[in-house]
């Protein structure tokens, strides 16, 4: 599976430029990829004004990322500020290579240290997608901490777990630390997709990362705004779990 990571800097709280920037990144790149995954909150950053970037189901990023997957005929794995009745969520959507919602999942924990919680509603619902037959979990930043939720998954056997992410430069080692760390004891590929650049809170600098189920690093993206494309094999996650059964043995989930 060839996996595109699209590590960028958005234009705070600007779609519309920020679709303008994704499109110059995209027309960039050579190397077809199986599935393109873009950082958490994609076209407007990590705000918390949820009610004026909040869409349904037609909005702007929605529209974008169809057309997308449609026009390149790649998976994408793209986050939202979702609009649902009179709730707002922190969204990790993914479009098939059609073009069509396949799966959506919404931020379990929101950041309560940026105080995410007032202005979002978490999630409650762990979400498995598939690409053929390879199982993908979904999550999104802060979650990464919560490492019962990664639990879940390695016990549904998934091969890879999706973490998008707009997570600071003052915790790096932690979200370097974390993904290695939900990668062994998930025995599974673990794809962390960050953002690089300043928003009016916070410094980012990417480390984009893909982990093999040994914990072994595959990718470690610097600071640069770019696409990292990387191949994994997944028949590696089938045999570490042969040679190495551990999941087996997980007695309390």
């Amino acid at each position: 599976m060839k996996i595109g990571l699209v590590q960028y800097n958005p234009e705070w709280e600007d779609p519309s430029k920020n679709i303008i920037k994704i499109d110059r990144l995209l027309s960039e790149v050579n190397t077809k990829t199986d599935l393109l995954i873009f950082p958490e909150m994609t076209l407007t950053g990590f705000t918390m004004h949820a009610e004026k970037f909040a869409e349904e189901i037609d909005g702007i990023s929605t529209r974008y990322f169809i057309q997308l997957a449609q026009k390149t005929k790649q998976h994408v794995f793209a986050g939202t500020i979702e609009r649902s009745n009179s709730k707002f969520y922190n969204t990790l959507y993914h479009f098939d290579n059609n073009g069509i919602i396949t799966a959506k999942y919404r931020k379990i924990h929101p950041f309560s240290y940026a105080k995410e919680n007032i202005f979002y509603t978490a999630g409650s619902e762990v979400v498995i997608t598939k690409i053929e037959q390879t199982k993908i979990g979904l999550s999104i930043c802060y979650d990464l901490r919560f490492p019962e939720l990664y639990r879940y998954y390695g016990k549904q056997k998934v091969e890879v777990i999706i973490v998008i992410a707009n997570w600071p430069i003052t915790r790096i080692e932690h979200w370097e630390i974390l993904l290695k760390a939900r990668a062994i004891e998930n025995q599974c590929f673990v794809v962390g997709v960050n953002r690089v650049g300043n928003d009016p809170y916070y410094k980012y600098n990417g480390c984009s990362s893909v982990f093999d189920p040994l914990g072994n690093s595959i990718l470690e993206a610097g600071e640069e705004e770019k696409i990292f494309t990387v191949d994994v094999d997944l028949k590696k996650v089938s045999e570490i779990r042969e040679s190495l059964p551990f999941l087996n043995d997980v007695k309390l989930i």
